[in-house]
């Protein structure tokens, strides 16, 4: 059984119908980072809500090489996970701990129920589809349209956005992996944008300073 207090990243969407079945029915699961919360192929029996924490979601290739899609912060939900449950196929993305997460999960036929009887819980599932369509939208023009030194600070300003301060504490091997390069190009674009004075480098820490 979930507290109601746990519920507060969710309670300015859900009126107390919902709110209230949460509470009896859901279960919480905590994950360290780094942390595979959702891998790719995995059949899906639970929603995903996402109380604490951030995590990344990630794309593979045929080789195993990753592209992150989008992260998910508190008070969101997986579209990717919510596809997979509706259409009860295997999951298509892997879903990782980006630092320590608390997430509240809740069965996949109660989310069939809900969407169908509660327009609270219908609501917040359709937007959740637009949040991640977008997300999904501007990773394809970034990819598209932005040079690969431009990519590299907006992934660095969206990472302190995320977190809540300037230094991120994350190695040049995390960053590559992340962005789908190699740790070489990673290094030396790093080096660039410190001579001109948008970033500092330390050891394993990167201090974003221009926002």
């Amino acid at each position: 059984m979930v507290t109601k207090d746990i519920l507060d990243p969710f309670s300015y969407l859900f009126d107390e119908e919902i709110i209230s079945n949460i509470s009896q029915i859901a279960n919480i699961k905590t994950f360290k980072k780094n942390d595979i919360i959702i891998d790719i192929k995995e059949e899906l029996k639970y929603v995903p809500l996402l109380i604490k924490g951030n995590i990344k979601v990630l794309r593979e290739d045929n080789e195993g090489s990753e592209l992150l899609l989008y992260v998910l912060e508190s008070g969101d939900t997986c579209a990717m996970s919510l596809t997979c449950c509706m259409s009860k196929s295997a999951s298509k993305i892997r879903a990782v701990a980006d630092e320590d997460v608390k997430l509240i999960m809740i069965p996949i036929d109660k989310m069939y129920l809900w969407y169908h009887n509660n327009e609270s819980w219908r609501n917040f599932i359709l937007q959740s589809y637009q949040t991640r369509f977008d997300e999904m939208l501007e990773t394809i023009d970034t990819l598209a349209f932005m040079k690969m030194d431009e990519r590299l600070l907006k992934y660095l300003k969206d990472k302190v956005k995320l977190s809540s301060s300037p230094s991120l504490e994350i190695t040049h091997q995390e960053i590559a992996e992340d962005m789908h390069t190699s740790r070489v190009v990673i290094s030396r674009l790093l080096k660039q944008l410190e001579k001109e004075s948008k970033i500092k480098l330390g050891r394993n820490k990167i201090s974003v300073l221009e926002f």
